[in-house]
């Protein structure tokens, strides 16, 4: 779809500074890039490679694909990042391609700065650099990798 950020992500017409983290035929896995500014470590994204607007049109393998990625990706941020809770936001408000946000919540964050974007007004929030979140990218593949989904 033209104009499209994520379809010109998927279509490589848009480089993204980090590393993929996971990708089949429905969805693409990957940390936030915040075009150089720091980034909030474990803010995932994962986005459906059609391009349908809600929740709601996804066909029934990528609503599987989609939601077994949601939990495997959660536990990665839990198990190897060491967060606490996931959030999850679908939107669509700017970008109109479904797409997920899950953001870690760590240990010892602040109960005022709960919340899926709240985490970035926190002045002592996990920020990192570009090289910190393709380590981090990293880490959460190679989980992936050795720790397959039971149903």
């Amino acid at each position: 779809m033209p104009n499209c950020f994520i379809c010109e992500k998927h279509a490589g017409n848009i480089a993204t500074a980090v590393a993929v983290i996971y990708e089949d035929e429905f969805i693409y896995v990957g940390h936030i890039d915040r075009d150089g500014k720091p980034n909030y470590l474990g803010h995932i994204m994962i986005d459906l490679k059609r391009h349908v607007p809600t929740l709601a049109e996804m066909s029934v393998h990528e609503a599987e694909a989609f939601g077994v990625m949601m939990a495997r990706i959660s536990k990665a941020l839990k198990e190897s990042e060491g967060a606490e809770h996931i959030y999850s936001l679908v939107s669509g408000n700017s970008v109109p391609h479904l797409h997920m946000h899950l953001v870690a919540r760590y240990p010892n964050t602040p109960l005022n700065y709960w919340g899926a974007m709240d985490v970035y007004d926190w002045e002592e929030a996990p920020m990192g650099t570009n090289d910190e979140v393709v380590a981090l990218c990293h880490r959460l593949k190679t989980y992936l990798e050795n720790h397959h989904y039971e149903q």
